[in-house]
């Protein structure tokens, strides 16, 4: 059992733990709650807000989507350090990117897509599981330094012949941009094993022996294999070309102007992609999350992997009644994150909350700005438990973890947070022996808050 000397509630940013400064803190980062909602809203499952207004986003055919492009547009503009391109490309047609520039090699892009349109109502597999992949992981990655430039882009009238991707591919030929590789995402969230069963798991890698497309399908594979995702790659080659990746393959004049693209998506290989394709009972029902969960996840690794992250440290280390942050030889600048305001002169690296409440720092290395997350700091009166009045075990733990109390502590609020922050599982405790079965959570670190009326402690779990 490792017991961490704070009484910070939200205590996912203490020394020791990471926050954004290596793959797999990104790959944890990925949120299926946040996939989910999206799944929901851009395929008219629940309203939404676009422009300040309640929507059902029902339909998205090419002459009728207006209003799902517009979303696209708020999602992107809610996040930091994008230029959006809201690109006609006809009558019709409207790309909408996202660029964050690199901040070493500005020049060297990295292209994570996916078409928006449709062809019925609904239409959740095809192809809103690419298009909340690409603004999830814009999500994760638009808060990192990166080396490289990563182009968000989902296209429009993929579905009539791959106008959009198309018309952007030709675009980036003429102008010789330097683009070294295209990941296209279309109908990931099907999986013909029950949802959220273990099964095989395939998904496919489509590629052809065009430009570095084959070096790209093997980076991929790499990515997979050095981290842990319950996924199976089969590898297609020759690859459809059904899709947007086959516009880069085929930009310009097709040959010198080739730009390396690969497909990701359901086992088309195996004839496990869903069977309500091009329908409208394509419906998040008929999706399989565990499944999509895993490939957005490792897309997100393939792209910050691609987009060389910067090591910047925004992490914190945290007492009673302080705030550091962990990168040195930085400037900061501290945030009230209520507001969203700046603390005036509040520029140390260490800070010093005047009064409980949520924190964050801003630190600049270099060229590279990156904002902590924000951090409940409520602390100030509390004391932390003593090592005999809690025992937290077994850690590393499987399944059932215990919390055994050896005095009376009535109303023990017990929190577990994932290590992004994101509360997983919270009770009361008013027993001496308190257990949270925790099984179905994912491997990884975990921290577990209690809180007393007088007493608060955190403690670091590790999962199994």
């Amino acid at each position: 059992m490792k017991t961490i000397k704070t009484t910070l509630v939200c205590f996912f940013m203490c020394a020791m733990v990471s926050y954004g400064q290596s793959i797999q803190d990104l790959i944890n980062q990925v949120d299926i709650d946040r996939l989910t909602l999206t799944l929901n809203e851009f395929s008219g499952e629940q309203t939404t807000t676009v422009n300040g207004s309640t929507v059902t986003i029902i339909n998205r055919q090419q002459a009728n989507n207006d209003l799902a492009g517009d979303y696209l547009v708020d999602q992107f503009q809610a996040l930091n350090n994008l230029a959006i391109n809201d690109q006609s490309f006809n009558s019709n047609g409207r790309n909408i990117i996202a660029t964050q520039v690199g901040k070493t090699n500005p020049n060297d892009i990295y292209v994570v897509c996916a078409h928006y349109d449709s062809v019925a109502d609904y239409c959740a597999d095809d192809n809103v599981t690419g298009t909340g992949a690409v603004l999830e992981i814009a999500r994760i990655l638009s808060e990192q330094c990166l080396d490289n430039t990563i182009v968000y882009a989902l296209w429009d009238e993929e579905e009539i012949g791959l106008r959009g991707s198309a018309y952007y591919a030709d675009l980036a030929a003429a102008n010789g941009d330097n683009i070294l590789g295209v990941l296209n995402m279309d109908m990931i969230g099907y999986d013909g094993n029950n949802p959220g069963t273990p099964g095989d798991n395939d998904f496919d890698i489509d590629y052809r022996n065009i430009a570095g497309s084959a070096a790209m399908k093997d980076d991929i594979i790499s990515v997979l294999n050095s981290y842990t995702f319950d996924l199976n790659a089969i590898v297609v080659n020759p690859g459809t070309t059904f899709s947007d990746h086959a516009s880069f393959w085929f930009a310009g004049n097709g040959t010198s102007d080739a730009i390396s693209a690969v497909l990701v998506g359901e086992s088309w290989e195996t004839d496990d992609q869903t069977p309500f394709y091009h329908s409208s009972g394509d419906r998040v029902s008929t999706l399989d999350l565990t499944y999509y969960h895993e490939l957005v996840k490792l897309v997100t690794a393939y792209m910050a992997t691609a987009g060389g992250l910067v090591a910047v440290d925004n992490t914190l280390t945290v007492t009673t009644t302080s705030l550091m942050s962990n990168q040195s030889s930085a400037t900061y600048q501290w945030y009230n994150c209520a507001t969203n305001m700046a603390i005036s002169g509040a520029t140390n690296q260490s800070f010093i909350p005047p009064s409980n409440g949520n924190y964050a720092v801003e630190v600049t290395s270099g060229d590279c700005t990156e904002r902590s997350g924000c951090i409940l700091f409520n602390t100030l009166g509390l004391d932390s438990f003593l090592e005999s009045d809690i025992n937290v075990f077994p850690n590393p733990v499987k399944s059932n973890l215990h919390i055994e109390t050896n005095i009376e502590i009535e109303g023990l609020k017990v929190n577990l947070y994932d290590i992004s922050g994101k509360l997983m599982l919270n009770t009361s405790a008013s027993e001496s022996l308190t257990t949270l079965n925790i099984k179905v959570l994912p491997q990884g670190i975990y921290f577990l808050n209690l809180v007393s009326s007088e007493r608060s402690s955190t403690y670091k779990i590790i999962k199994l």
